[in-house]
């Protein structure tokens, strides 16, 4: 099987499956639990967070493990919202968010908050004047992701943060950076609220974290319950998922220049491959150089990734989460039709080598040589 799919999720390294099988086996005691054997287990999870956030560069104190980027996001903006809900009832966002943003805002638009989405330009780049041209008095929380699943945009979150603060703006700033995990210094980004996922990184599923900035007082719990993690989110804590994140941040940590060179030579192999074929075109302005953009013109994108799927090459349409859909991140590039429907995405990880790319670029030939184009 060639995967290039890592955007979707990432393979598990053998050290973090025996990370996690050593918790599984022998370290399964409860955190909460009060004899040594608890004891231990709490302690071990400090030593998870701080490898975590080691990773994110940010205080090991203001990171708190979720189940995943979904609730992280979903916290965020309930948070913020919360915190600021005597500022009012307006919240900035991006019409290309993950899903997870997206449905939150809605849910919110139907407890009375108004919501402004930002559509991208073209190349799917939004810029920090535009965003904060969109706050106003009564913003409560502006959410823009960091890098943008389907296309590898990078927004501006750092200039975002800059010029809210220099409006002296009360508005909580949230980033999904789900994407750029191991690429970025949360200290940096200046965010109120970062949401990572393991997964994405070669941990396991089941797992994320949100960093939880100074500015935020008091945030407001999602969950409800036996008062976990420092009583801000309930539950009994997921020890070997812990465990598989902390190590899955490591090797990320301590292979960070290697794999960001090793990922932008396979991004520009990638890319002078792909476009050596006719009506294949390079889709939006991405810069993450593990995600790769592009469309085979005419030829319907899921039609494509079957006929790969089928000889065991793993690309994909978009998001996963859209599940075969229309997704709405093209929708937003207003594309024309045909570019539109032969959208495809292909992502790397440290494991991806540049045979598979060629590999993958002969069989996109294949397709684009012996099946009909649309009309």
């Amino acid at each position: 099987m060639i995967y290039l799919d890592h955007a979707a999720t990432a393979p598990i390294p053998r050290a973090v499956a025996d990370a996690m099988y050593e918790v599984l086996t022998e370290q399964y005691g409860n955190p909460s639990s009060q004899y040594p054997f608890g004891g231990s287990m709490k302690k071990r999870t400090e030593d998870w967070r701080r490898a975590v956030a080691a990773l994110l560069d940010c205080p090991a104190e203001g990171l708190y493990f979720t189940s995943c980027g979904t609730e992280g996001d979903n916290w965020a903006l309930r948070a913020a919202a919360w915190q600021n809900r005597h500022v009012g009832k307006h919240i900035v966002t991006t019409a290309v968010e993950h899903s997870a943003v997206l449905e939150c805002c809605k849910w919110l638009e139907r407890e009375g908050y108004e919501v402004t989405y930002l559509s991208p330009e073209p190349d799917g780049s939004l810029s920090a004047a535009r965003v904060l041209e969109a706050v106003r008095p009564d913003t409560a929380a502006v959410s823009v992701m960091l890098v943008n699943n389907e296309l590898g945009t990078v927004h501006p979150v750092a200039d975002i943060a800059r010029g809210l603060a220099a409006r002296n703006s009360k508005a909580l700033l949230h980033t999904d950076a789900v994407q750029g995990l191991g690429a970025f210094s949360a200290r940096a980004l200046g965010a109120d609220f970062v949401t990572v996922s393991a997964h994405k990184i070669g941990g396991p599923k089941g797992i994320g974290a949100l960093y939880i900035g100074p500015r935020v007082r008091n945030p407001r719990p999602l969950l409800a319950g036996g008062g976990q993690e420092r009583g801000l989110r309930a539950g009994t804590e997921a020890t070997a998922q812990m465990a598989g994140f902390a190590r899955a941040a490591e090797l990320r940590l301590e292979r960070r220049e290697q794999n960001r060179a090793h990922l932008e030579a396979l991004h520009a192999a990638a890319l002078e491959k792909l476009l050596a074929i006719p009506d294949m075109i390079s889709i939006g302005a991405g810069t993450a150089p593990h995600i790769l953009a592009v469309s085979l013109a005419g030829w319907p994108s899921q039609n494509i990734v079957n006929d790969l799927g089928s000889q065991g090459i793993c690309i994909s349409a978009g998001s996963a989460c859209h599940q075969g859909k229309p997704s709405h991140v093209v929708a937003a590039l207003k594309l024309p039709k045909r570019a539109a429907a032969g959208v495809i995405r292909l992502s790397f990880g440290p494991e991806t080598t540049e045979a598979e790319i060629d590999a993958c670029a002969q069989a996109l030939r294949r397709h684009r040589d012996t099946r009909m184009p649309m009309l």
